[in-house]
């Protein structure tokens, strides 16, 4: 009996992912936009907020292939709507939460006045491991 229901619950596996999936991207769009409004042209956000809308009805009306062409749809206006922002901010290092700018604020953060120190090379002996061998 098991077997005869297999690609029914394999069908329903894959539509509760691709609605997971959906979800997940509508939360995170929404906040994005709730947490840079004041940086956002009123045209993007408005663009955005259709899909978003469209992509709520696809939450409701379910089917996996009605799911993943909204998650589609919602992945390229929130990819735009991100390059926006990055533009708004002018693309200053340490604007973001990447890499490049944790390692530029962290550079920098021990310098007085904004001045760089010298850097000095130095090799490190852990002398309490060295005695104990």
């Amino acid at each position: 009996e098991a077997k005869v229901h297999q690609s029914e619950d394999e069908i329903k596996r894959q539509e509760i992912e691709a609605r997971n999936k959906l979800d997940a991207l509508v939360y995170s769009t929404e906040k994005l936009i709730n947490d840079n409004k004041d940086k956002l042209p009123e045209a993007e956000t408005q663009k955005v907020n259709e899909v978003l809308a469209d992509a709520k009805r696809a939450l409701e009306e379910g089917g996996k292939e009605r799911l993943e062409a909204a998650h589609e749809r919602l992945t390229q206006a929130s990819h735009t709507l991100a390059a926006v922002l990055y533009q708004a901010t002018g693309g200053q290092p340490g604007a973001g939460a990447g890499p490049q700018g944790a390692t530029d604020t962290g550079a920098a953060a021990g310098a007085p006045g904004g001045q760089e120190d010298e850097v000095i090379d130095a090799e490190y002996v852990d002398v309490d491991a060295e005695n104990a061998n």
